[in-house]
């Protein structure tokens, strides 16, 4: 960060109670340096962050209580109550009512970064069938925050390591998926980490794979048709509009013989077809990134980590980078905003100058 530059603002929800959330969240902002350029503001509640701080032995960890994000003080981690109850946590142990205070965090640091009151987002794992339980009406933070911001459309990416891979599909189940697939389906998703490559992460002319759906990307018919029914139109069709795109290709010699090396983003047709690889390459430094919102959110690349929680264990290297993440792509799309802009300021006319 440059002399004069303001911290980025870096809202983060709790997210699950007795997971790892609150350890990662608490070991990255240990480390003093993590302060000189992010501004962190912590939804949670002051005695809880206490408990986990506590319980796993971070007391040396500070942390500044502020009532409204506004008020939130640079070089500080600063924690604003999203609730005033009073709560035990059990570290290690499903959820269960507990959630309904992850869902509180994330409405409330929602809310005041639509607000302005922070610059970007990062949120802490949820448990998704503990928190459909307490009323979440949404299968993750991605469906959650496209409904809050309007927008039918967004993809989810996994960022790290070089890598960058989206999915046609998301979390549905793995017998929907090839129905769920369409030409149509994939230009959209493929578009948009297109414009996302462009805009977030900072590569002019990015080069896309996309994998096939089938074993060997259906053999040539051999092993299912919708690699060349469905996918391949779809490539052609994007190379018609100016985007590099190649594929299908068979998943499992693309990235055996590194050949996922030579693109900047891979699309893959459906979740662990994606996932898989994508953590098996990049687990620990990997960050969950939402393109196609108008806000930036990221999170670390893993779940809540009940059979780790309360040891003292948890790799705090994921959540790190996910709030670096997010300051870096909020600041390419600034780049990116000013670099597309027009250039040419509008003239005004001879008859408009004398017509007032």
């Amino acid at each position: 960060m440059s002399e004069g530059t303001p911290a980025t603002r870096v809202g983060i929800s709790c997210g699950d109670l007795n997971g790892i959330g609150l350890e990662v969240i608490l070991k990255t902002f240990e480390d003093g340096r993590m302060l000189q350029e992010v501004t962190p503001v912590l939804y949670a509640n002051a005695r809880v962050v206490s408990q986990h701080r506590k319980l796993l032995d971070l007391e040396e960890v500070q942390f500044h209580r502020v009532s409204d994000a506004v008020e939130a003080l640079p070089r500080k981690l600063n924690v604003v109550n999203a609730w005033e109850e009073d709560l035990t946590v059990e570290l290690g142990r499903p959820s269960g009512s507990l959630a309904a205070y992850a869902i509180r965090s994330l409405e409330t640091a929602t809310h005041d970064l639509a607000a302005g009151k922070v610059d970007v987002l990062v949120t802490a794992p949820i448990d998704k069938h503990s928190m459909e339980t307490a009323g979440f009406a949404f299968p993750g933070h991605t469906e959650y925050l496209a409904h809050v911001a309007g927008v039918e459309e967004v993809l989810m990416e996994l960022i790290g390591e070089g890598l960058c891979v989206g999915m046609v599909t998301g979390h549905i189940p793995l017998k929907d998926v090839a129905q769920a697939i369409s030409t149509e389906k994939i230009l959209v998703k493929t578009r948009s980490l297109h414009q996302s490559l462009q805009r977030d992460l900072a590569v002019p002319s990015p080069r896309i794979a996309l994998l096939g759906l089938n074993p060997h990307a259906g053999d040539s018919g051999t092993l299912g048709t919708e690699d060349r029914e469905r996918i391949l139109p779809a490539v052609r069709q994007l190379n018609t509009e100016g985007i590099l795109a190649m594929g299908p290709y068979a998943a499992d010699g693309f990235f055996g013989n590194g050949t996922f090396e030579h693109f900047d983003g891979i699309m893959a047709m459906y979740h662990d077809q994606g996932l898989i690889p994508f953590k098996t390459i990049a687990f620990g430094h990997g960050v969950n990134f939402t393109a196609g919102l108008p806000i930036v959110r990221t999170s670390p690349d893993h779940g809540t980590g009940l059979d780790i929680a309360g040891k003292g264990v948890a790799d705090e290297g994921s959540f790190r980078a996910a709030v670096w993440a997010a300051c870096d792509i909020r600041a390419n799309r600034e780049r990116y905003k000013l670099l597309t802009a027009n250039p040419l300021r509008p003239q005004r006319t001879e008859r408009s100058k004398t017509a007032g």
